[in-house]
């Protein structure tokens, strides 16, 4: 069982939304500290008021989405509030997602969906459909048409060898002309 499945099946102890204010913290850092800072103090805020053990940081799992909406602005411009939900388990993880999703980024995670599921699907059909197991005869000859085609690239490769070294012999002139004296 990997940790994305073990996770899943963790039980939700503690569910509650905020409206996270991140302006305070992040502005009096530079411009290419901003956003880094502002993802901080969200975690930091979460891991003070969803009791996380010793207010670690890690514990906190951001979602794809939140943290594209933190982004959104670029490094220098992170958003000064965000409206999230946050999940506790039973593991002391802290799941944190979108409370109101942008129809835009709604489109998209339907979208990351569908693809899923037909890979899914294509999966499926590839474990249907095994090659069976080929006869001795059938071994044989796709062995022979390798050999075959092994003899073709070197012959073609000492044809092509052939025409570069009578080429080469030719005489060629010079790529520029030489200069001449003027006459008069």
């Amino acid at each position: 069982m990997n940790m994305a499945e073990k996770n899943k099946e963790d039980k939700v102890i503690l569910e509650r939304e905020y409206i996270v204010p991140l302006r305070k913290k992040f502005i009096h850092t530079p411009f290419y500290k901003k956003t880094p800072k502002a993802v901080k103090a969200l975690k930091q805020f979460l891991a003070k008021h969803m009791k996380v053990e010793d207010r670690d940081m890690r514990k906190i799992r951001l979602d794809k989405y939140v943290n594209e909406e933190l982004w959104m602005g670029g490094i220098r411009k992170p958003l000064n509030k965000i409206k999230i939900k946050a999940k506790k388990l039973e593991s002391g993880i802290v799941r944190v997602e979108l409370a109101v999703i942008p129809e835009f980024v709604k489109f998209r995670m339907d979208k990351e969906k569908r693809r899923q599921e037909s890979v899914k699907a294509e999966e499926v059909k590839k474990e249907e459909t095994k090659p069976e197991e080929k006869t001795e005869e059938e071994k044989k000859i796709a062995e022979e048409k390798q050999d075959a085609v092994k003899e073709a690239g070197l012959k073609q490769a000492d044809n092509q060898a052939k025409q570069m070294k009578h080429e080469a012999k030719t005489k060629q002139g010079p790529k520029h002309q030489r200069r001449m004296a003027l006459q008069k």
